[in-house]
């Protein structure tokens, strides 16, 4: 049966408006324009260990919105790592707070910024036993900023796996500062002299146990709702299919793709998160989530796009996959007569099939064909083997897949592939698929009128 197909058409708008230069300074103030709060650069860091969490000072190197028409900052940070676990065994998870107890930057002007713009989102570098990069993440949260005010602090929190054991090192790393105020923008905050000084040391031991070495990181640890997501994974099964997902919380969204691990069990892949709930991304092996085939949360925030203006209204919709098919132009082929004592090539054309693949997913398709014995009068056969085909393949304009056409020779009791089209990340089309046929026919077989039945199949 023909699947009904229903096809969308989307289309993105974005409406952008000529602001005023007064408003142009308050869409700037919305970005977090920066200034030096603090003196001039630092030394290199220091790398003395610590026994406990302590608040650090390093370089940073900060980069305002081009519209703010103000040139790089470059500043001090104070921040300090805390953990919810300073004594973890192999193979426990472990919550990092990366708190900016003082940010390279103020409000440069006497306009006040409103409360609950900024949405933060870093790294953690991991030393020591292991290496790591954690990304981390805060909520949308902020106090008012008065003019010329210093820029408040805030926390951003992830986690990572203990991997081995002994002394693990915690660094604060870049950040960056996303503005909801008029205008989405984003200030990168980048740690000068990498890595900055240690803020959290912890002491690791081995429990005994199987560890879990499986680990993601992300492009971006932020991003509008509809913005796509780079994942990368190392330590999982060669081969295996993974699940990117995001969740919310302990609840996995509708957001997920998948990729297939290589041959060292590593893969990148992109994940399209829509959810504006999403607080985390992961990675798993299955067909669904569990700790010990899988890796993460990695922290993700999702800093507009979401909302709905006062007024507006959402609309969804959804593109349903569909299925594999085919359809056959008739199922009869009259081919060429032969003379008797001649023989040679019978000729005929097949009936056109047209392949239909609207699944949207990873997997290609193969459409093979075998025939059986070509029966005559009184009980007179030619064999299979002496039917052969010379496949044509073409694909629809538009259409994901490329079709390859099989290679042209006997196609037999056994059976040969008529057309295919390979795996890949994503799949489909609209393909037409034809032959030219040719029975070889010894000079000297009885005359009359012979058939053979041609199977195909798709999968």
């Amino acid at each position: 049966m023909r699947p009904t197909v229903r096809r969308f058409s989307l289309r993105r708008s974005d409406a952008r408006k000529s602001l005023p230069r007064g408003r142009r300074w308050a869409a700037v103030l919305g970005v977090g324009a920066l200034v030096v709060a603090g003196g001039g650069g630092l030394a290199g860091p220091a790398q003395a260990m610590v026994t406990a969490s302590v608040p650090v000072d390093f370089p940073t190197h900060c980069i305002p919105p081009a519209i703010a028409g103000i040139p790089p900052i470059d500043g001090t940070t104070k921040a300090e790592i805390t953990v919810d676990n300073a004594a973890p065994m192999v193979g426990d998870t472990v919550t990092v707070t990366y708190t900016v107890v003082k940010p390279a930057a103020s409000n440069p002007v006497d306009l006040a910024l409103p409360a609950d713009i900024m949405t933060p989102t870093g790294k953690v570098t991991v030393g020591g036993a292991q290496s790591a990069s954690v990304t981390v993440a805060g909520p949308k949260k902020n106090d008012p900023v008065p003019g010329k005010g210093e820029f408040p602090q805030f926390s951003m929190t992830g986690t990572f796996t203990v991997t081995a054991p002994g002394q693990i090192t915690l660094s604060p790393g870049d950040y960056n500062i996303h503005t909801s105020y008029i205008m989405e923008l984003d200030t990168p905050c980048t740690v000068t002299n990498p890595p900055a000084p240690v803020s959290e040391t912890i002491i690791a031991t081995d429990g005994g146990g199987q560890v879990n070495e499986r680990a993601i990181q992300l492009g971006s640890a932020s991003g509008k709702a509809g913005d796509a997501v780079t994942v990368t994974g190392s330590e999982f099964t060669a081969g295996a299919d993974i699940t990117l997902a995001g969740r919310a919380g302990d609840t996995q969204t509708a957001d997920t793709a998948t990729v297939k691990a290589d041959g060292s069990g590593g893969f990148s892949g992109r994940l399209t998160v829509n959810d504006p709930a999403t607080t985390g991304i992961v990675a798993y092996e299955g067909g669904s989530w569990d700790a010990a085939k899988g890796a993460g949360p990695q922290a993700y925030t999702v800093t507009g796009g979401g909302e709905i203006p006062d007024g507006s209204q959402r609309l969804n919709s959804s593109v349903k996959a569909g299925t594999l098919s085919m359809v056959q132009a008739g199922d009869t082929v009259e081919m060429s007569a032969v003379d008797f004592g001649r023989g040679g090539a019978s000729r005929g054309s097949l009936q056109t099939v047209t392949v239909e693949d609207y699944r949207g997913g990873p997997a290609g398709w193969s459409l093979t064909g075998k025939v059986t014995d070509f029966k005559g009068p009184g009980g007179a056969t030619i064999g299979a083997s002496a039917l052969g085909w010379t496949p044509v393949c073409a694909t629809k304009a538009g259409s994901p897949s490329t079709c390859a056409a099989g290679s042209p020779g006997p196609v037999g009791s056994a059976g040969a592939t008529l057309a295919s089209t390979p795996n890949g990340t994503f799949t489909g089309g609209e393909f037409t698929v034809d032959a030219r046929l040719a029975l070889n026919i010894p000079a000297y077989t009885a005359p009359g009128a012979y058939s053979g039945v041609l199977t195909l199949t798709l999968t």
